[in-house]
Protein backbone atom coordinates (compact mmCIF):
# COMPACT_ATOMS: atom_id res chain seq x y z
CA UNK A 1 0.00 0.00 0.00
CA UNK A 2 1.14 3.74 -0.82
CA UNK A 3 2.16 5.24 2.39
CA UNK A 4 2.85 8.95 2.94
CA UNK A 5 7.02 9.09 3.15
CA UNK A 6 9.86 12.04 3.17
CA UNK A 7 9.71 12.46 -0.63
CA UNK A 8 6.09 12.27 -1.18
CA UNK A 9 5.17 14.73 1.55
CA UNK A 10 7.95 17.26 0.70
CA UNK A 11 6.83 17.11 -3.47
CA UNK A 12 3.61 18.29 -2.13
CA UNK A 13 5.03 20.89 0.24
CA UNK A 14 7.04 22.57 -2.74
CA UNK A 15 4.00 23.52 -4.20
CA UNK A 16 2.64 25.00 -0.78
CA UNK A 17 3.62 28.01 1.58
CA UNK A 18 4.61 27.57 4.94
CA UNK A 19 3.33 30.22 7.31
CA UNK A 20 3.72 28.97 10.99
CA UNK A 21 1.05 31.12 12.36
CA UNK A 22 -2.92 31.40 11.28
CA UNK A 23 -3.54 33.32 8.45
CA UNK A 24 -5.76 34.51 5.81
CA UNK A 25 -5.80 32.90 2.61
CA UNK A 26 -6.31 34.55 -1.01
CA UNK A 27 -10.30 34.25 -0.63
CA UNK A 28 -10.50 34.32 3.03
CA UNK A 29 -9.94 31.27 4.44
CA UNK A 30 -8.12 30.83 7.63
CA UNK A 31 -5.29 28.55 7.21
CA UNK A 32 -1.95 27.72 8.86
CA UNK A 33 1.29 25.53 8.37
CA UNK A 34 1.34 24.12 4.69
CA UNK A 35 -2.41 24.56 3.32
CA UNK A 36 -4.14 23.36 6.69
CA UNK A 37 -7.80 24.40 7.16
CA UNK A 38 -10.47 23.98 9.35
CA UNK A 39 -12.41 21.64 6.66
CA UNK A 40 -9.18 19.33 7.56
CA UNK A 41 -10.77 18.69 11.25
CA UNK A 42 -7.36 20.31 12.89
CA UNK A 43 -8.63 23.62 14.09
CA UNK A 44 -6.61 26.34 13.34
CA UNK A 45 -7.76 29.23 15.18
CA UNK A 46 -5.83 28.05 17.78
CA UNK A 47 -2.55 29.44 15.80
CA UNK A 48 -4.03 33.04 15.48
CA UNK A 49 -1.31 35.39 16.64
CA UNK A 50 0.43 32.13 17.75
CA UNK A 51 3.66 30.83 15.62
CA UNK A 52 4.47 27.30 16.12
CA UNK A 53 7.77 25.21 16.05
CA UNK A 54 8.52 24.15 12.16
CA UNK A 55 8.42 20.85 13.73
CA UNK A 56 5.24 20.94 15.04
CA UNK A 57 4.04 22.16 11.77
CA UNK A 58 4.99 19.49 9.83
CA UNK A 59 4.28 17.01 12.36
CA UNK A 60 0.39 18.48 12.13
CA UNK A 61 0.72 18.95 7.86
CA UNK A 62 2.20 14.62 7.55
CA UNK A 63 -0.52 13.10 10.14
CA UNK A 64 -3.08 14.96 8.30
CA UNK A 65 -1.78 13.52 5.12
CA UNK A 66 -2.01 10.22 5.84
CA UNK A 67 -5.28 10.41 7.93
CA UNK A 68 -7.54 12.79 6.16
CA UNK A 69 -6.38 12.65 2.30
CA UNK A 70 -4.65 9.52 1.34
CA UNK A 71 -6.92 7.05 2.42
CA UNK A 72 -9.48 8.90 -0.55
CA UNK A 73 -6.55 8.64 -3.35
CA UNK A 74 -5.99 5.03 -2.50
CA UNK A 75 -9.96 4.68 -2.90
CA UNK A 76 -10.01 6.59 -6.36
CA UNK A 77 -7.23 4.05 -7.45
CA UNK A 78 -8.83 0.96 -6.06
CA UNK A 79 -8.00 -2.02 -8.09
CA UNK A 80 -4.69 -0.57 -9.67
CA UNK A 81 -1.27 -0.37 -8.59
CA UNK A 82 0.39 3.01 -8.27
CA UNK A 83 3.83 4.00 -8.14
CA UNK A 84 5.37 6.19 -5.43
CA UNK A 85 5.54 8.92 -8.01
CA UNK A 86 2.31 8.47 -8.86
CA UNK A 87 0.61 8.37 -5.03
CA UNK A 88 2.76 11.85 -4.64
CA UNK A 89 1.11 13.50 -7.63
CA UNK A 90 -2.29 12.54 -6.76
CA UNK A 91 -2.11 12.99 -3.21
CA UNK A 92 -0.88 16.65 -4.35
CA UNK A 93 -3.63 17.21 -6.99
CA UNK A 94 -6.16 15.53 -4.03
CA UNK A 95 -4.61 18.16 -1.26
CA UNK A 96 -5.01 21.32 -3.58
CA UNK A 97 -8.89 20.14 -5.05
CA UNK A 98 -10.51 17.91 -2.78
CA UNK A 99 -11.49 16.51 -5.74
CA UNK A 100 -9.84 13.27 -6.15
CA UNK A 101 -13.07 11.57 -6.29
CA UNK A 102 -14.61 12.90 -9.06
CA UNK A 103 -11.76 13.86 -11.28
CA UNK A 104 -12.38 12.82 -14.98
CA UNK A 105 -8.66 11.88 -15.53
CA UNK A 106 -8.47 9.62 -12.59
CA UNK A 107 -11.80 7.61 -14.06
CA UNK A 108 -10.18 7.51 -17.47
CA UNK A 109 -6.76 6.65 -16.06
CA UNK A 110 -8.81 3.45 -14.48
CA UNK A 111 -10.05 2.30 -17.32
CA UNK A 112 -6.77 2.60 -19.81
CA UNK A 113 -6.82 5.81 -21.26
CA UNK A 114 -3.69 7.00 -20.06
CA UNK A 115 -3.01 9.68 -23.20
CA UNK A 116 -6.91 10.91 -22.10
CA UNK A 117 -5.91 11.26 -18.51
CA UNK A 118 -2.71 13.00 -19.49
CA UNK A 119 -4.62 15.90 -20.88
CA UNK A 120 -7.76 15.90 -18.53
CA UNK A 121 -5.72 16.44 -15.83
CA UNK A 122 -4.83 20.09 -17.37
CA UNK A 123 -8.57 20.70 -16.98
CA UNK A 124 -8.24 21.50 -13.43
CA UNK A 125 -6.39 24.90 -13.70
CA UNK A 126 -8.31 27.46 -12.12
CA UNK A 127 -7.51 30.19 -11.20
CA UNK A 128 -4.32 30.30 -13.84
CA UNK A 129 -1.75 30.50 -11.35
CA UNK A 130 -2.35 26.94 -10.65
CA UNK A 131 -1.14 25.81 -13.99
CA UNK A 132 2.15 25.19 -13.14
CA UNK A 133 0.96 23.11 -10.20
CA UNK A 134 -0.84 20.85 -12.45
CA UNK A 135 1.61 20.53 -14.94
CA UNK A 136 4.17 19.51 -11.78
CA UNK A 137 1.92 16.85 -11.18
CA UNK A 138 1.29 15.63 -14.84
CA UNK A 139 5.02 15.30 -15.06
CA UNK A 140 5.24 13.02 -12.06
CA UNK A 141 2.45 11.21 -12.19
CA UNK A 142 2.64 10.17 -15.89
CA UNK A 143 6.78 10.42 -16.91
CA UNK A 144 7.71 10.00 -12.97
CA UNK A 145 9.86 13.52 -13.15
CA UNK A 146 9.79 14.92 -9.01
CA UNK A 147 10.53 18.50 -8.87
CA UNK A 148 11.16 19.15 -5.34
CA UNK A 149 14.66 19.79 -3.78
CA UNK A 150 13.72 19.00 -0.14
CA UNK A 151 13.00 23.38 -0.20
CA UNK A 152 9.73 24.78 1.25
CA UNK A 153 9.15 28.38 0.83
CA UNK A 154 7.93 30.00 4.44
CA UNK A 155 6.59 32.87 4.80
CA UNK A 156 7.78 34.25 8.39
CA UNK A 157 5.85 37.25 8.87
CA UNK A 158 1.71 38.15 8.82
CA UNK A 159 0.37 41.69 7.95
CA UNK A 160 -2.04 43.30 10.33
CA UNK A 161 -4.74 41.74 7.89
CA UNK A 162 -3.58 38.94 8.39
CA UNK A 163 -2.57 37.61 5.06
CA UNK A 164 1.09 36.38 4.40
CA UNK A 165 3.76 39.37 3.61
CA UNK A 166 4.27 37.70 0.14
CA UNK A 167 7.88 39.92 0.84
CA UNK A 168 9.31 37.85 4.05
CA UNK A 169 9.69 34.37 1.71
CA UNK A 170 12.31 32.62 2.37
CA UNK A 171 13.54 29.23 1.05
CA UNK A 172 14.26 26.79 3.90
CA UNK A 173 15.73 22.80 3.61
CA UNK A 174 12.42 21.23 5.55
CA UNK A 175 13.93 17.62 5.01
CA UNK A 176 14.90 17.24 8.48
CA UNK A 177 12.19 18.22 10.34
CA UNK A 178 9.81 16.22 7.53
CA UNK A 179 12.15 13.01 8.95
CA UNK A 180 11.42 13.74 12.02
CA UNK A 181 7.90 13.97 11.72
CA UNK A 182 7.91 10.85 10.25
CA UNK A 183 10.15 9.32 12.78
CA UNK A 184 12.34 8.71 9.78
CA UNK A 185 16.21 9.30 8.70
CA UNK A 186 16.54 12.62 6.97
CA UNK A 187 14.87 12.14 3.31
CA UNK A 188 17.62 12.98 -0.04
CA UNK A 189 16.36 14.96 -2.31
CA UNK A 190 13.35 13.57 -4.75
CA UNK A 191 14.91 11.71 -7.67
CA UNK A 192 15.09 13.73 -11.39
CA UNK A 193 13.33 15.01 -3.63
CA UNK A 194 1.84 15.34 18.32
CA UNK A 195 -0.53 16.75 16.35
CA UNK A 196 -3.99 17.08 17.85
CA UNK A 197 -6.91 14.52 16.65
CA UNK A 198 -8.98 15.50 13.47
CA UNK A 199 -12.25 15.29 15.38
CA UNK A 200 -12.85 12.81 18.37
CA UNK A 201 -14.62 10.51 15.88
CA UNK A 202 -11.22 9.41 14.29
CA UNK A 203 -10.36 5.69 14.36
CA UNK A 204 -8.02 5.14 16.46
CA UNK A 205 -4.28 5.62 14.75
CA UNK A 206 -1.73 2.43 14.16
CA UNK A 207 1.89 2.05 13.58
CA UNK A 208 3.71 5.04 13.06
CA UNK A 209 1.08 6.96 13.15
CA UNK A 210 0.55 6.26 16.64
CA UNK A 211 4.12 7.06 17.32
CA UNK A 212 3.30 10.34 15.88
CA UNK A 213 0.71 11.47 17.81
CA UNK A 214 2.78 10.59 20.74
CA UNK A 215 5.10 12.75 19.76
CA UNK A 216 2.99 15.64 19.40
CA UNK A 217 1.46 15.07 23.26
CA UNK A 218 5.19 14.97 24.37
CA UNK A 219 5.82 18.48 22.08
CA UNK A 220 2.49 19.93 23.07
CA UNK A 221 2.84 19.13 27.05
Amino acid sequence: MNIVDADVALELASHEGLVRQAYKDSVGVLTWSIGVTNASGHKVDRYIGKPQTLEHCLAVYVWLLEAKYAPAVRSAFKGRSLTKAQFAAALSFHYNTGAIGRADWVKEWVAGDVAGARKAIMNWCTPKEITARRMAERDLFFDGKWSNDGRVTEYIRVTAKMTPDWGSGKRIDARAAIAAALGDKPAAPAPTAAPAPANDNAPAPRGWLAALLALFKRIAA
